[in-house]
């Protein structure tokens, strides 16, 4: 197990009712002007919108507003909710919705600091060294973001989509009333279960070892296999979406990445096709997984294999290895195109193969090729690209 520094920083109001607990967070940091950032009509249908509003204005926390935000978050949203801090002398950022609003928040309170393209963040041309507090209120388990220190954000002139992760951009609190997610479309349900469970397969094959994270891993997995269907089935199910936003949550504040490293390889193949294509995040990971299994599964990574059929999906120990780690990329297959219904292919999305090789070189970065669980270079990526058409 690798050394590691821990430290989450993030307050967390967990169950029914917990929004009432927001003004007093914002409070605690002396904050009394917010941009509120958001997406569509949504939180407005729902009521949330007018919840948010009335209790801010009951504690006299003035607001600005940022509606709009899209899916893949635009860098342009990013700036434009910069200057509007600027301009107006915000103090925070309050995100209510799922993953790309609170992405977008995060990049707008390091953005406000400084004066250029925030654009030049994410390239890391400059440095992000502080940011304006940040604050969520959570409608979709899903990216986790409301838990983490990484955006990301997506360039449609350069056709890129970057994380921008750094410590002073981890939420100082965030509301997770799972109630939020009942009105969630059954195909958002769906990818958010699927971007879940792409976190927890991330950070479960790696190079290291770390018997106990791995554990965690293999329970939380076995979470999104077992309340995903049921949300689905039941929307208003409170235990399938409580455990579902939890997991959300865990999968990816770094408790289980801690003493491991990750290359994150299905996401930088699936950022190149949200980039090009603007597809929802959680199907493009849902379509690349078992393609990507099948690519790196060899000799060497055979036993993390069977581990995860094993654990994951009870297959039967008393196997073939070679049979227990096919018949878990099989299992993978039904959770994900099956249980959750989601596309099996990249055609099924309107992706042929105009783009595939730029999109390749994209992906194979240093760090896909230097730390991943299988190194993987352009040519790879290209192969599990085709493989999923």
């Amino acid at each position: 197990m690798l050394n590691f520094h821990y430290d989450i920083g993030t307050e967390i109001y967990f169950g029914k009712g917990q929004l009432s607990a927001l003004p007093g967070a914002i409070q605690k940091v002396g904050v009394q002007k917010v941009l509120l950032v958001y997406g569509g009509n949504s939180i407005r249908r729902s009521g949330l919108y007018d919840q948010v509003k009335d209790l801010l204005a009951q504690a006299r926390i003035q607001v600005e507003e940022l509606g709009g935000v899209e899916p893949n978050p635009r860098v342009t949203s990013v700036n434009r909710g910069a200057q509007l801090c600027r301009e107006k002398g915000l103090q925070a950022v309050l995100a209510v919705g799922g993953g790309s609003a609170i992405d977008c928040a995060k990049a707008i309170a390091a953005a406000v600091y400084y004066d250029g393209d925030a654009w030049d963040l994410v390239l890391q041309k400059a440095p992000v060294t502080q940011a304006l507090p940040i604050f969520s209120v959570v409608t979709l388990a899903a990216t986790g973001s409301e838990m983490d220190r990484t955006a990301v954000i997506s360039n449609l002139e350069t056709n890129d989509k970057l994380p921008l992760k750094y410590d002073v951009m981890r939420p100082t609190a965030s509301i997770l009333d799972p109630t939020y997610t009942y009105t969630v479309p059954r195909n958002q349900t769906a990818a958010g279960t699927a971007d879940i469970f792409s976190h927890l397969v991330e950070g479960y094959f790696a190079r290291e070892e770390a018997y106990l994270q791995d554990r965690m891993s293999e329970a939380l997995m076995k979470t999104c296999v077992h309340f995903g269907p049921i949300a689905l089935a039941k929307p208003e199910d409170y235990e399938a979406r409580a455990n579902l936003m939890w997991t959300a949550s865990l999968a990816i504040n770094e408790l289980l990445a801690y003493g491991k490293g990750t290359a994150w390889s299905v996401h930088s193949m699936e950022h190149q096709l949200s980039a090009y294509y603007d597809i929802t995040h959680g199907v493009g990971l849902a379509i690349l997984t078992p393609a990507w299994m099948r690519h790196v599964l060899q000799e060497s990574t055979l036993p993390k294999f069977v581990e995860y059929g094993v654990n994951v999906f009870g297959v039967d120990p008393a196997l073939p290895q070679e049979e227990i780690a096919q018949r878990a990329i099989q299992a993978t297959e039904t959770f994900l195109f099956d249980s959750l219904g989601l596309p099996r292919t990249l055609r099924a999305v309107g992706i042929g193969e105009e783009h595939l090789e730029e999109m390749a070189q994209k992906a194979a970065t240093p760090a896909l090729y230097e730390n991943a669980f299988v190194s993987l270079g352009a040519e790879d990526v290209l192969a599990i690209y085709r493989a999923c058409l």
